[in-house]
């Protein structure tokens, strides 16, 4: 039921709590309760050809979160895989326009590596709309003797390194029509940059065919996603359904104690406030606050997993009645590059909810909105690098993500952090109303999942 918002939460740094009933945990070093986070996102696509039909587009993705950790290393290619993460930013703009109390989830790096498949197969306008939405192209030659191709794959297998601890998987693949004929660079291209396998199946029987794509993307997801694409979303004139799968899963470094969770209000963005159980945790954590140019203030902190490459990182206004819209169309991957070098470990209390936001979001109409329009309309659509015998187009592009936050994880391990200062009061973050997370592969500064969260 509804309740008077309450007055902003203290900035970071602030001393006084807010009242409730708040249990000072122990330093993080006496932790020893799990904590683990896991995303799986998926994209789908299906290709028809030119005729009165399609090329559909079904990118579940599913993500539960748990964990992360940070490292502020530089990467030789951090300026491409910025504008690569900057593609999936801009989309989720668009998206949290259309739904600005909604929860929204989506992988930047998922919908990048999609959009960079079709790149490949793109000619004339439809690719020089995709380059120029991207700001990149794939076989661009940049600054290294391969050229961006190079660059692109050497991110992939950083971001999918067992050096990472925490398991981050990527998979692409091409489902194509039994005898539909691609070019061979189409193909050749996309097994050296996204390491795209391709799998033949009979669009003629749409049961069988869907049966092996989604059996596919739930071995990719570890059985996170057991369905991407139902009997209805295929046909004879379906070409090609090309599927995109990234799965990540991570352990917080610093553990949340479950018997620290306690049901505590938050408040939504439609008005109302919920009973919502809230992790909490008195540690060490990298936070600090800043502005958008136009001085509406807000909270940053850095939760890290334990692998020590990967970080989940919140942003929460710092007034109440300042709005998540009133922030986000200023956050992009230059923004959260400052935050890493300019937040400030310091020992805090945390309050996050546990929570779970499941979203399946049409990309076409946000894409259209930033420009990228050929490809979805079957009289201007132009993808002859994939085959030169029959006309392609788009008709969707979906994107299904799962997200779930938790204590829930293997045994910790031993704390190696050390507290800076002890105080009898320590600075709180209380994340119990409207905010937006990331999280950030830090070496290359990738960012491989983002959502707003009006409700947990």
């Amino acid at each position: 039921m509804s309740s008077p918002r309450p007055r902003a939460p203290y900035p970071v740094g602030a001393e006084r709590p807010l009242p409730g009933p708040w249990p000072l945990l122990a330093p993080n070093a006496q932790l020893r309760s799990p904590g683990s986070a896991l995303f799986v996102p998926v994209m789908l696509a299906c290709v028809g050809y030119f005729t009165p039909e399609i090329m559909n587009w079904h990118f579940p993705l599913l993500f539960l979160l748990g964990t992360l950790t940070s490292v502020c290393s530089q990467f030789s290619f951090y300026p491409l895989e910025e504008l690569s993460s900057d593609v999936g930013i801009q989309v989720f703009n668009q998206i949290v326009k259309a739904k600005p109390q909604d929860n929204v989830v989506v992988s930047p790096h998922g919908i990048a590596s999609v959009l960079g498949v079709l790149q490949l197969g793109a000619d004339g306008k439809t690719k020089k709309q995709l380059t120029t939405m991207m700001r990149y192209s794939v076989n661009g030659i940049g600054s290294t003797p391969k050229g961006v191709g190079k660059a692109l794959k050497k991110i992939n297998r950083l971001i999918v390194s067992k050096k990472n601890k925490d398991i981050v998987t990527i998979a692409n693949a091409v489902f194509a029509k039994s005898g539909f004929k691609m070019e061979v660079p189409f193909v050749t291209r996309n097994k050296e940059v996204f390491q795209c396998s391709v799998k033949s199946v009979d669009f003629e029987d749409p049961n069988a065919a869907c049966d092996s794509i989604n059996q596919w993307v739930k071995n990719e997801t570890r059985g996170m996603i057991d369905q991407v694409v139902a009997p209805d979303d295929v046909d004879g004139l379906t070409r090609l359904v090309l599927v995109n799968a990234v799965y990540f899963k991570g352990l917080w470094k610093s553990r949340f104690r479950p018997e620290n969770t306690k049901k505590r209000p938050f408040y939504g963005a439609d008005g109302k406030t919920y009973q919502v159980p809230m992790l909490s945790q008195l540690s060490i954590f990298r936070c600090g606050t800043t502005s958008t140019p136009n001085e509406l203030w807000y909270n940053i902190i850095e939760l890290p997993y334990h692998g020590e490459m990967i970080s989940m990182l919140i942003a929460l206004p710092t007034e109440s009645t300042t709005p998540l819209s009133a922030i986000i169309p200023h956050i992009s991957t230059k923004t959260i590059g400052s935050w890493m070098t300019t937040m400030v470990a310091k020992r805090v209390q945390v309050i996050l909810p546990k929570f779970t936001a499941v979203a399946e979001t049409d990309l076409k109409d946000p894409l259209k909105a930033l420009g990228i329009t050929d490809m979805f309309d079957e009289s201007k659509a132009n993808f002859a690098k994939i085959t030169r015998t029959e006309g392609l187009h788009v008709s969707h592009v979906l994107q299904k993500t799962k997200i779930e936050v938790s204590e829930d994880g293997t045994k910790a391990s031993a704390a190696t952090t050390a507290i800076l200062i002890a105080r009898s009061s320590p600075p709180w973050f209380i994340v119990d109303r409207p905010f937006v997370f990331f999280i950030r592969h830090n070496p290359t500064g990738t960012i491989l999942f983002m959502g707003q969260i009006n409700k947990p």
